[in-house]
């Protein structure tokens, strides 16, 4: 019996004293894909969907696709192919929306950078400036500084507000942002005005070069996906005929699927690359 408590005595001795260090970063690290993921659907602004739920949904509709097809057209190789694209359309539309609701902020970031040089020069601090954007800030953004206003009152840590701010934003531009307020609140300095100035002249003029150069490049986008959409399109006529069907069933007809389906993949790559600009990468993490 006191072998048994002296065990137990040890072991909650232990577990106290292990509950006082923190652990250690590997273990609590988020794998890359799903951190990409979770960064994807907060620029999008679906913050109550998971990255687990945007891969169930996928995995759900590519399903419901693959049943539906074979359905509809009896061909196990025709009814796949058509799952892979419907699999893939959650994400094409989170992404839609996420390069949509960035091209947004992208033209509102200036003012934000206005408001808070105004709110400063006023005799504000720089957390009354943020929590001001809250109520006076581009509708798109006011609720994430209310959340950040939140955040201050209730804990008072302004560095643990402005960490939040930034996980809600998921943006390069709020990045730079908010290190420079944080920045400028920890060492000081007089010339914060000057700089948001030059910082929403800079936002600006790189907004307006990058809408000219997204207008040149949606032909070489929209060309591409047609290029990969028509043949699949025909594919779905052809799927209309008992002959053709009974063609894509079999082993060769297979291997003529898989074989289109490497290609419009891959093409389709190699041409939105061509055509891509180069994106802003979260650096201040």
């Amino acid at each position: 019996m006191s072998t048994a408590l002296g065990v137990a005595l040890g072991a909650g001795l232990f577990l106290v004293w292990w509950s006082c260090w923190e652990r250690p970063a590997e273990a609590r690290s988020v794998p890359v894909r799903r951190r990409l993921l979770d960064d994807l659907l907060l620029r999008a602004g679906v913050e109550r969907v998971s990255s687990n739920g945007l891969i169930a949904s996928c995995a759900a509709v590519g399903v419901a696709v693959l049943l539906l097809g074979f359905i509809l057209t009896g061909s196990a190789p025709i009814a796949l192919c058509f799952a892979l694209f419907g699999a893939f359309l959650p994400f094409s539309i989170v992404r839609w929306r996420a390069a949509k609701r960035t091209a947004s902020l992208r033209e509102v970031w200036p003012d934000v950078v206005d408001h808070l040089r105004s709110a400063i020069r006023a005799g504000l601090s720089l957390p009354e400036a943020l929590i001001q954007l809250g109520e006076k800030g581009p509708l798109e953004l006011r609720p994430a500084f209310r959340a950040f206003g939140a955040d201050y009152r209730a804990g008072g840590r302004f560095d643990d507000a402005l960490n939040r701010l930034k996980e809600r934003l998921a943006d390069p531009v709020a990045d730079r942002i908010v290190e420079a307020l944080r920045m400028t609140r920890e060492v000081g300095g007089s010339d914060l005005g000057r700089l948001l100035g030059t910082l929403s002249e800079f936002l600006r003029d790189a907004a307006r070069t990058r809408s000219e150069l997204e207008a040149r490049q949606s032909w070489t986008v929209n060309a591409a996906r047609l290029a990969v959409a028509a043949p699949w399109f025909v594919l779905l006529l052809l799927s209309t005929r008992p002959e053709a069907v009974r063609a894509y069933n079999s082993a060769g007809g297979a291997v003529v699927l898989l074989g289109g389906l490497v290609v419009s993949v891959v093409c389709y790559r190699i041409m939105l690359r061509i055509g891509a600009l180069p994106e802003d990468q979260r650096v201040l993490r």
